[in-house]
């Protein structure tokens, strides 16, 4: 039997080699933090989990905007084999309730604005403790603290549980362990030029695999720094990415934060010549987008990737972003793709079919979940649920997704999870959500209702009630009344043609 991969440190080998280097800027509190600094919060932190009785295995549960106590987490999972769950701020409570007690965790660890729902979490939940930042937690990972005892943890053990939204309603916990973690900084590293030099702007969250390992854990493997701010504001990161003294090489988002840079009035004029990699994933990049970047000078890379994947599956070197628009890219370095059909058979050069992937960096499967990961996957590949095919020259193209899942503002939506919110409404016979372009937000939903005879509902009552229920990305902008939704013999609703219909390549509904 093969031995297995230790986990090792990397926080601690920064710390013997480079310690007075800064790894980690917090532009919300206005601290550099060093590598040495980084090495002792953590010491400080798995001692103190470890004397609340938190052991291998165990979960600490994060709800915080971006701040350092994301890596803080994970680094210290890493010495004690605490597993981190990452949560989703923009959740409602009834959201979270659903994913705590899925992970249930002992700790939950949280900053001071979300202080009630965190109390509310725990008791319904039957959290353990709370800890909040800004308080008892500063004191904790600034107090000097011996480590814990440490705990030999492999590239096979579970670092982190990230919940991704589900189509029948109810999240998935994909389980991330600490060898995906470390074959993404391996596949992405490289192809995104990420050296001890490297300087990125973060902006996406980091409760998501995009802002957690695009780049920054790679970053941080590497011994480079990482600025991370706390939201994202077009006109301060046009100003960080422009400011020598900064040093910006790297930035990631989603199309859209692209999108309001270059058209904030300061793009034509902020200098981008020291932005080495400019990348975008979690949807397609629009063309507009890209030549308006390449305009001042940036190829912007696109990948594909899934949080089941680490999230880096498939990459687009910038050299080929215009000659190859619209694609993904070529498989990375560690990372097997095929394109599979309906019937079973690798699709034909131009053929659609079902993305799959295997390869190290795939999630071993979902928490609690062993129904979820049977369905994922056939032998050691993972069925991605999207749709694409590949050209004459290896590059893939993603064409649609094979599930009915869109992105809005980034962020992933399944239309069964808010169907099942509306069927809430009384006077709802059917509905049908689908996502259309959106300027804006790339995506947008559209829930399309029959109502029952006498039913009066307006647009705004749909939206106030969504609003309740769940996260903003996810209610949708419009309404739409029919009198019937297109089905198949079989009865599934076909909501590729409600698709059509609402974009204008089908007749029009109202």
């Amino acid at each position: 039997m093969a031995r297995p991969i230790p986990a090792y440190d990397w926080l601690a080998h920064h710390h013997a080699h480079r310690a007075e280097r800064v790894a980690f800027v917090d532009l919300a509190r206005d601290r550099r933090l060093t590598y040495g600094d980084l090495h002792r919060r953590c010491d400080a932190l798995s001692a103190y989990l470890a004397d609340l009785g938190v052991q291998a295995g165990d979960r600490v549960a994060l709800l915080a905007h971006n701040g350092p106590e994301y890596f803080d987490l994970q680094f210290a999972g890493m010495r004690i084999g605490s597993i981190a769950v990452l949560l989703n701020w923009r959740l409602t409570v009834s959201e979270l309730e659903f994913i705590v007690a899925d992970s249930a965790p002992r700790v939950l660890i949280h900053s001071a604005e979300f202080a009630d729902i965190a109390a509310e979490l725990a008791r319904r939940c039957g959290v353990h403790h709370l800890i909040q930042i800004d308080d008892d937690y500063d004191t904790i990972v600034t107090s000097g603290n011996a480590p814990a005892a440490p705990v030999m943890m492999t590239h096979d053990d579970p670092s982190t549980i990230m919940y991704t939204s589900g189509t029948t309603g109810h999240p998935k916990g994909a389980i991330i362990t600490h060898g995906m973690t470390f074959w993404n900084t391996v596949n992405l590293g490289v192809p995104a030029r990420i050296t001890p030099d490297t300087v990125q702007l973060v902006v996406l969250p980091l409760f998501h695999t995009g802002g957690l390992n695009c780049y920054a854990n790679p970053v941080l493997h590497a011994g480079g720094r990482i600025v991370v701010a706390r939201a994202f504001d077009p006109g301060e990161a046009l100003a960080l990415i422009g400011d020598a003294d900064v040093g910006i090489t790297h930035f990631f988002a989603v199309p859209a934060p692209y999108q309001f840079m270059m058209q904030h009035p300061d793009f034509d004029t902020t200098d981008l010549s020291r932005l080495q990699i400019a990348g975008v994933g979690g949807a397609p990049c629009a063309l507009a987008i890209m030549e308006r970047w390449a305009e001042r000078g940036i190829e912007v890379a696109q990948g594909y990737g899934m949080t089941e994947t680490s999230p880096a599956s498939v990459f687009l070197d910038p050299t080929d972003a215009m000659r190859k628009i619209g694609s993904a890219g070529k498989p990375l370095l560690h990372t097997e793709v095929r394109i599979v059909t309906d019937a079973g058979h690798d699709a034909n050069v131009g053929e659609v079919g079902e993305l799959w992937t295997k390869g190290p960096n795939i999630t071993p499967g979902y928490w609690n979940r062993p129904d979820a990961t049977a369905d994922a996957f056939v032998d050691d590949w993972l069925r991605t649920g999207d749709a694409a095919r590949c050209d004459d020259e290896g590059y893939i193209y993603i064409v649609d997704r094979w599930k009915d899942m869109y992105i809005s503002g980034g962020e992933n939506v399944y239309p069964a999870e808010v169907e099942n919110v509306i069927y809430q409404l009384p006077g709802i016979v059917e509905a049908a959500v689908v996502g259309v372009p959106d300027d804006r937000w790339g995506e947008s939903g559209v829930a399309v209702v029959v109502l029952a005879e006498e039913t009066v509902l307006d647009q705004a009552a749909l939206v106030a009630h969504c609003v309740e229920q769940l996260a903003k990305f996810k209610v949708p902008t419009r309404m739409v009344v029919v009198d019937e939704l297109p089905r198949n013999a079989t009865g599934k609703v076909l909501k590729r043609e409600l698709r059509a219909a609402l974009v204008g390549d089908a007749p029009a509904i109202s």
